[in-house]
């Protein structure tokens, strides 16, 4: 059933326009019957507008979270408190997470001039902040696992899910055994993903989710192209047939799982 098809993981602001409007768009998938998306903040400022953008859609959900940018690293003393605000504010029920928060250490190794105590600063602002909200929080880490791991087991009440997962067996295990779920995107799908497709067949079913991070990584076929929610369904039947299960039996893992992480109803 293609109701049974969500995206754990999109940025919908960012969808192009070019060819159909963003609303045009989702308006079609959901009377597709798509189960759902939820819809990720990377500014403390960009909540307001993705609620009022796409509030008639009642199967988004929303989160709101400071990636970190040079900019963002450099005043998050100021950030942090306006990102509070506009959680504080949000509508009951439409926000169910905060995040992406994180380390990249790909972009920031040379873009922070060596200030990557800011950067986890920022990381642990917001992790203090979902630990005070009782919310989950949606992690990005590219090229850091070890820090990573370390920061967030030092919040052992706050629980989350490593986004866009790019790591192998090793460091799976790591972030699964201090309680956090794992999300596999349009990556798994490239025919040269060998380390992400093993880390995919090794996460227990319960603690495994599915996400597009549209516009980005679409999936094989539509590899270079931008990602839109709905190609997460070449995701799925990917990691279904990587993990021998019926294709059915994976979207309701996904749906129990995200319903469990954010207190949704897909």
């Amino acid at each position: 059933m293609q109701r049974a098809f969500i995206d754990t993981h999109a940025h919908l602001s960012l969808l192009p326009q070019e060819t159909c409007p963003r609303e045009e768009a989702l308006s079609r998938l959901f009377r597709g019957g798509f189960g759902g998306i939820i819809d990720i903040g990377t500014e403390a400022e960009d909540l307001r507008g993705r609620l009022k953008a796409f509030a008639r859609f009642d199967r988004i959900r929303f989160s709101a979270g400071i990636w970190p940018s040079k900019e963002s690293i450099a005043e998050r003393e100021r950030l942090i408190p306006r990102l509070e605000e506009h959680i504080t504010a949000a509508p009951q029920g439409r926000l169910i997470a905060i995040g992406e928060c994180g380390l990249d250490r790909h972009h920031n190794q040379e873009a922070t001039g060596g200030d990557l105590p800011g950067e986890r600063e920022l990381l642990e602002l917001q992790l203090d902040m979902a630990q005070r909200q009782e919310l989950p929080i949606i992690i990005h880490s590219r090229q850091a696992a070890e820090e990573t791991w370390e920061i967030l087991s030092g919040y052992p009440k706050v629980r989350g899910v490593i986004h866009c997962f790019s790591y192998g067996i090793p460091e799976a295990r790591n972030f699964l055994q201090i309680g956090y779920y794992l999300s596999f995107a349009g990556t798994l799908t490239y025919k040269n993903a060998h380390g992400l497709r093993e880390a995919l067949q090794f996460v227990p079913l319960d603690r495994l989710l599915l996400e597009t991070d549209a516009p980005y990584l679409a999936p094989h076929p539509f590899r270079g192209k931008p990602a839109e929610p709905g190609m997460v369904a070449e995701t799925y039947q990917v990691a279904a047939a990587l993990r021998k299960i019926r294709l059915e039996a994976l979207q309701a893992g996904v749906i129990k799982n995200a319903n469990a992480l954010f207190g949704s109803r897909f």
